[in-house]
């Protein structure tokens, strides 16, 4: 249901089971009876990267809360699956058809490929968005190659792991009118408590907000001169497409997601997106980066609240994707398990009729696919991602210069310092430049 091109059952047809001269049984509910979503209002999803995460989105884990994950959405399609390991693109492209097999009692689908090379995947007019769930260092140039090739974005987290291939992704969706969803899914999810508790420190609930224990510190990625113990490369694997944008390194074995990762780039944005949230940043930063005894990284925004990358003190609430937030009349801890207050009153609190309300919904992959049909931004745009991602990412820097840092949140650079402004990117590969 692409915005220039929506996806008709001839086109489906055309370029998936058709064109591969499959035996094709369409059941009923592809046909858009009883109710059903006919393909013509479908969105025609490919996903890239078959690991845990990307599976997960595909046909259903804990971060998709809907049995099934996007394959068992009805107004949804997957005519496409890729990963540089064959066994895993194979293996999930035979669960799609498997899967529309069964949908149609009986027969043969075989209208879902596997690709090696997401560049394919992404050439294929049939297909609206991309879910992108590959290694962290993919992240923001997938983006990028999908933006330009006129797909819809969903990408999980990091959403870069540099601030100036962050802004490029900013920019190729910006520039391309792409709808881009982040996978920092707490914004939607578990409940509501986030969104509950960032609405109550919007609408000043706990006075001038002073201080926030984020739980996570900052990080980046670095790119390693070599690695020990190395071993012959899988002849089922792409090892050279799995670095990309990596430098030419040598196999080490069973590469991870966060191989070049380091400090809170894994969970990270998680924490830094509820921050910018409560503090309604979602188009700024902050303005002073230091770090503390232990090497963390601490925020000051312009309002003098400031942000401590770790946890306060030895409490364990905040651990999973939230913190501490403190004002001058209360405070609030909040996490995937847990809101509470203090006073407890605070969370008793009804906002009235012009209290500040923030952007709700229930279902961060249903917002998704409703954006990419209305057009409307979603909960975690290209722009809000960013900006979390460049909380983290600034931390990092920090981190790694051991010094305070002036940071211009216009300009998006750091005032006087130009060792700090040269970590701001990282060298790639000419050929995936971006």
């Amino acid at each position: 249901m692409n915005h220039h091109k929506r996806l008709t059952r001839r086109t489906f047809l055309q370029n998936s089971g058709a064109a591969l001269g499959a035996a094709l049984v369409i059941p009923s509910t592809a046909l858009g009876k009883d109710g059903s979503t006919a393909p013509s209002e479908r969105v025609s999803m490919g996903f890239i990267g078959m690991g845990t995460m990307g599976n997960g989105h595909l046909f259903g884990e804990a971060w998709t809360y809907l049995p099934g994950g996007y394959l068992a959405r009805k107004d949804v399609i997957v005519p496409a699956v890729c990963d540089v390991w064959r066994k895993k693109r194979e293996s999930s492209r035979d669960r799609v058809n498997q899967f529309y097999t069964k949908q149609a009692n009986g027969g043969s689908y075989k209208a879902c490929e596997a690709y090696r090379d997401f560049r394919d995947l992404l050439a294929r007019n049939d297909i609206d968005a991309a879910l992108i769930a590959t290694p962290i260092h993919w992240h923001a140039t997938m983006t990028v190659y999908a933006a330009n090739a006129g797909k819809d974005v969903y990408c999980e987290k990091p959403t870069a792991v540099t601030i100036r291939e962050s802004q490029a992704a900013v920019k190729a969706i910006q520039k391309n009118n792409r709808i881009f969803q982040a996978g920092t899914q707490q914004r939607s999810e578990y409940d509501g408590k986030f969104h509950r508790s960032c609405e109550l420190i919007r609408n000043g609930c706990l006075g001038k907000m002073k201080s926030i224990y984020a739980y996570r510190e900052g990080g980046g990625a670095i790119w390693p001169e070599t690695f020990e113990n190395t071993v012959p490369v899988p002849e089922d694997f792409d090892w050279d497409l799995w670095l990309g944008p990596a430098p030419m390194l040598p196999y080490q074995g069973n590469p991870h997601a966060h191989l070049f990762g380091f400090g809170g780039i894994n969970w990270g944005q998680h924490h830094y997106d509820i921050v910018q949230w409560s503090l309604g940043a979602d188009r700024t930063g902050p303005v002073v980066i230091g770090i503390d005894d232990d090497g963390k990284a601490v925020y000051r925004y312009a309002d003098g609240t400031v942000v401590y990358g770790r946890p306060y003190k030895e409490e364990k609430i905040g651990e999973t994707g939230g913190g501490w937030y403190f004002g001058t009349e209360g405070r609030i801890a909040v996490d995937r398990e847990h809101l509470i207050s203090d006073p407890p009153s605070i969370l008793e609190t009804e906002l009235g009729p012009g209290a500040k309300r923030l952007y709700k919904t229930e279902s961060h992959s249903g917002n998704f696919l409703e954006c990419v049909k209305t057009r409307r931004r979603t909960i975690c745009d290209i722009e809000t991602a960013h900006r979390a991602a460049s909380l983290l990412l600034l931390g990092g820097i920090a981190q790694r210069v051991k010094r305070p840092l002036q940071w211009d949140p216009k300009e998006e650079c750091f005032l006087n310092d130009e060792e700090a402004n040269r970590l701001l990117t990282i060298p790639k590969r000419t050929q995936w430049e971006i």
